[in-house]
């Protein structure tokens, strides 16, 4: 496989940005030789994802912590991981438009660099704590984009983890006035992924979606009592709960389980 770790400058974000990308090569996963000629990718490119880091992380987060690079070859996908501070993936009320970045410049900038899908339903975004928000909040905003959409131990009711920070129930890094124009009122805004999906669902255009969080993990509760929310409104979305916290082998180990998911039909 090709690893390559890219810098550039960002006219959305009128700074330098780096970003690693994972490309596989043709036929075997360690070298090429003359009898492994044949692309992986059909005539239309490779599919591609993007996977988004949690709170404190960054671009580097998955290549340093999992073996997302090996997953990578094993299933012929093209992975690009960018960074997002702690951004929930947002155009911030006060700092960079991350949302437009990651929507609109960084794909565009993909499809020129690497030998990606064009294709909506070869695209995909997946992420885990702050980016498994990130990854429904991308995909029920721009479901013209992506195909599917795949959460591990996601903070994905909005409202609720601004609540619970704002308390100190749970550890809340998050900028909240610099993210969110208002915070106190994210409910049913174009940050509310329940808004977000009723919309979607309204204009007939609603990207799949994969649900996963570790029993130990201190988001469990929240990730349960989305799922039983977006059951009553009817809403076709597997939840896998398994053993692990919020850490990275439970992501690890849980990518792997998405991955066929993502990468099926």
């Amino acid at each position: 496989m090709a690893i390559l770790t890219c810098t550039c400058f960002s006219t959305t974000l009128k700074q330098n940005v780096t970003f690693n990308a994972v490309v596989p090569t043709p036929e075997g996963n360690e070298q090429v030789t003359d009898q492994q000629t044949k692309s992986r990718a059909d005539g239309d490119g490779f599919p591609v994802i993007y996977l988004l880091h949690g709170a404190y992380g960054s671009y580097a987060s998955w290549s340093r912590f999992s073996n997302i690079e090996r997953y990578a070859q094993q299933y012929g996908v093209v992975l690009i991981m960018a960074s997002a501070e702690n951004s929930f993936y947002q155009d911030m009320a006060h700092g960079n438009p991350y949302f437009t970045f990651f929507t609109e410049e960084l794909p565009t900038l993909v499809k020129h660099l690497f030998p990606v899908t064009h294709q909506r339903e070869k695209t995909y975004v997946a992420g885990f704590s702050m980016g498994g928000y990130g990854a429904w909040f991308l995909a029920l905003s721009r479901p013209d984009l992506y195909g599917k959409a795949a959460a591990m131990s996601g903070a994905l009711d909005i409202v609720a983890t601004y609540e619970q920070g704002k308390q100190g129930v749970i550890d809340s890094p998050f900028p909240w006035e610099n993210v969110f124009a208002d915070p106190e009122h994210l409910a049913g805004s174009k940050a509310d992924l329940f808004a977000l999906y009723e919309a979607d669902r309204a204009k007939g255009c609603v990207p799949a979606l994969y649900h996963a969080c570790g029993r130990s993990d201190f988001l469990y509760g929240m990730n349960k009592a989305v799922h039983e929310r977006l059951v009553s409104m009817g809403a076709d979305v597997p939840f896998v709960e398994g053993e692990g916290g919020h850490e990275w082998d439970y992501w690890d180990r849980t990518i792997r389980e998405i991955l066929p998911w993502l990468c099926e039909g």
